[in-house]
């Protein structure tokens, strides 16, 4: 006997993700129960998945109660047949204004018992809804799916940073309970911290208020436009994360700490990482291993100094930059990297600026690690090519400083002859120089692989956009590394 149907009104349509498929959900409302969540479709992206549950909430919106049929045919032609059935369907009962819910899905309040109102946690989003209200019932994503190119005002972006010690543990988790906080579990808390009472400061300060129990030492925040030409999105949709930078503390810089002496302490033990020994003779012809070209300290010191520099400069740049096309005659000068790339790439993107940035940083942390900086995609070769060169620029000002009495921690650093050999860094460092050629007017459009000239050579594919494929004989970097800022 088939199951007796109710029906229920849609409040709203929530999309789930997992790695593997999408789902978008009806958020029904019923009469004598509380709300349920109902699967409407599932599918593999997305993309399509978000944009089916716009589609329905877009028809709720609907006061006449129609759609036209061509938007929701264009998005039923590039969903399997399954969730286009139920996409259709779905559409049909929002029109309708109900929603068949089985039975056993339901939960009946006892009668005469007190629920809340289904209409009635709507009052908090609709005060000052404002222009997000104008933009859901012209067609536009809802407010908390919107993307900045969505939101036809402003965007501002606060970040708070709060400390709390906590000088009294017991009144702070007492002041807790008695407002509602429930410690974790005790097999999900950390050995540092078995009462959770990061949990139950949390549970207090949200919203911030005075916390019984603990003194509040720090509250600061930051305030910030989002801009599109910079690359701004907002955090629900931003592929990087979020950081916020409050600066060294205050009371430290006073202290006569300065940022400087922190970041010295924290760069690489080179004399360790490349540890050089001395050569076996001064026969220039010999071939004993000792008397080969070595990665020096002091050499690793200056290229690895080199190559963060240029990270900087280009993260900055970029932000700067934004996705405008680069001007040689305008922006000389005032950009330190991207006027010294080859003429290809001055129409690049924002994130592709960012990726040679962060191309700069991987090999930074190749000597980091104590390896040799191994370029694994033609933007890498390019970086190293530009930090080798300021690297000798950095070696020529420092003179000679074979007596080990140079500012800086360099000066600790043991003295080799092949120190600052920068020539044999370009020798050992790349497989070859194609790159360099993008440079020179007698190889213009030899970055085409299907040119006769690039086919002739070799070179394989030097157009921008592929700047950034790993070669074939190299182990691949990490593809969820992220940037460093």
């Amino acid at each position: 006997m088939p199951e007796r149907q109710l029906t229920a009104s849609p409040r709203d349509f929530l999309c789930e993700h997992t790695p593997s498929k999408s789902r978008v959900l009806a958020l029904l409302a019923h009469d004598d129960g509380p709300d349920s969540l109902q699967a409407v479709l599932t599918c593999r992206d997305p993309e399509l998945a978000h944009r089916a549950a716009e589609l329905l909430r877009r028809t709720m919106s609907r006061a006449a109660g129609v759609l036209p049929a061509d938007s929701v045919d264009g998005l039923c032609v590039q969903l399997p047949d399954a969730p286009a059935s139920s996409l259709r369907q779905a559409v049909a009962h929002v029109l309708a204004g109900t929603w068949p819910a089985a039975t056993g899905t339901l939960i009946t309040w006892p009668e005469g018992s007190a629920h809340e109102d289904p209409g009635q946690d709507d009052d908090a989003d609709s005060e000052g809804s404002g222009d997000n209200d104008e933009a859901t019932e012209s067609g536009g994503p809802a407010r908390g799916e919107a993307r900045l190119r969505d939101l036809p005002g402003q965007v501002v972006r606060i970040a708070t940073l709060r400390e709390f010690h906590v000088h009294d543990r017991q009144a702070l988790l007492d002041a807790a309970g008695e407002q509602g906080w429930e410690p974790m579990p005790a097999d999900q808390l950390d050995d540092d911290d078995p009462h959770d009472v990061v949990g139950a400061v949390m549970w207090l300060a949200d919203p911030p208020v005075d916390v019984d129990g603990a003194d509040s030492l720090t509250e600061c925040s930051q305030a910030s436009l989002l801009r599109r030409d910079k690359g701004h999105e907002v955090a629900s949709w931003s592929a990087e994360p979020v950081v916020a930078d409050f600066g060294p503390g205050w009371r430290a810089a006073r202290a006569g700490q300065p940022p400087e002496d922190a970041l010295e302490e924290e760069l690489p033990d080179f004399a360790a990482l490349f540890p050089a020994e001395p050569p076996h003779c001064e026969d220039p012809e010999c071939e004993d291993e000792r008397c080969l070209w070595q990665l020096t300290p002091r050499t690793a010191d200056l290229l690895y100094t080199a190559l963060s520099l240029l990270a900087d400069e280009a993260y900055d740049d970029a932000e700067e930059l934004g996705d405008g096309r680069l001007v040689p005659d305008e922006h000389e000068g005032s950009w330190g990297v991207f006027p010294r790339l080859p003429k290809l790439t001055f129409a690049s993107d924002l994130q592709w600026r960012r990726r040679f940035a962060r191309a700069a940083d991987d090999l930074a942390d190749d000597l980091e690690r104590g390896h040799w900086p191994r370029p694994t995609c033609t933007a890498e070769e390019l970086a190293l090519h530009l930090a080798i060169d300021d690297a000798g620029d950095s070696a020529d000002e420092l003179g000679d400083d074979s007596d080990g009495t140079g500012h800086g921690t360099r000066s600790t650093l043991p003295v080799h002859r092949d120190d600052y050999d920068f020539g044999a860094c370009t020798d050992m460092f790349f497989q070859d120089t194609d790159v360099l050629m993008l440079y020179s007017s007698r190889f213009d459009g030899i970055e085409d692989p299907d040119g006769d000239a690039n086919r002739q050579l070799g070179v394989g594919d030097l157009r921008a956009q592929a700047w950034f494929e790993p070669f074939g004989n190299v182990t691949v970097r990490d593809p969820h590394r992220g940037f460093r800022r």
